[in-house]
């Protein structure tokens, strides 16, 4: 059986109970090295094979799993595996080939940056919808970034930008963002290394320009956590006024 784990956003304490069990009984691990911290891999007993992914191309991830494929294996992701993950193919390849395997979710960089930021991402009147996306550079996006920009009443999250994240400004005040929109980057969230940045589309860059690493950008309005409208689930009801008549 192959297991692809969710190793969550960075901390190691946030790993799920079910990927801690998974981890203790596996064979094999294989892992991504660059983003998925080492302390994670602590569970796993001393005898387990653990190799790094690092560097490995998809022909050589694949001989690694068919040749451990009578084990159990922990393939391990950062975050959740449903996002920037590539298991899609990695499934399409085990499928072909006969292969058991079962996904195990983890906590995604969005939700360990809301935490550690103390903030919410729905909040009534201003924004009901989250955009999880990523700025176009090497890698294309499908969805252009004028598209994505133009949902401005959503809490938008950008994954695997902070290099083009003056691309990124530079677009939003195009498309007439304000210079004070707020614009947030959490740098390894909810890493022992987290670092958070708060400005605005015009401040933000020169606080970040040093990242070269893992970090994540918010940008929109939900960040001032002011509600536009009342809460219909927890507003208080209002009275309701009774005529002459009534009385």
């Amino acid at each position: 059986m192959i297991y692809f784990i969710g190793a969550g956003s960075g901390d190691p304490d946030l790993i799920t109970i079910k990927a801690q069990k998974i981890l203790q009984q596996a064979d094999v691990v294989l892992y991504t090295g660059s983003l998925v911290p080492r302390e994670v891999l602590g569970w796993c007993r001393e005898d387990t094979l653990i190799v790094d992914s690092q560097g490995m191309k998809y022909p050589e991830i694949f001989a690694f799993l068919l040749s451990h494929r009578d084990q159990c294996v922990a393939r391990v992701h950062t975050g959740d595996p449903s996002l920037y993950s590539t298991i899609a193919k990695q499934i399409d390849f085990l499928t072909q080939q006969g292969i058991a395997y079962e996904v195990i979710p983890g906590i995604t960089a969005a939700f360990g940056a809301a935490a550690a930021l103390g903030i919410e991402y729905t909040i009534p009147g201003v924004s009901q919808t989250i955009i999880l996306t990523r700025v176009e550079g090497k890698t294309p996006n499908p969805e252009s970034l004028e598209h994505i920009l133009a949902c401005r009443n959503s809490s938008l999250v950008f994954y695997l930008s902070i290099l083009l994240l003056k691309k990124l400004k530079a677009q939003a005040l195009e498309m007439g963002y304000t210079p004070d929109t707020p614009c947030w980057v959490v740098e390894k969230a909810t890493w022992e290394e987290e670092a958070i940045y708060k400005g605005t589309l015009v401040t933000i860059e020169e606080q970040v320009g040093h990242i070269r690493g893992v970090a994540l950008i918010l940008l929109g309005e939900f960040l001032h956590q002011e509600e536009r409208t009342e809460s219909h689930l927890y507003a208080k009801p209002l009275l309701k006024q009774c005529d002459a008549k009534d009385r």
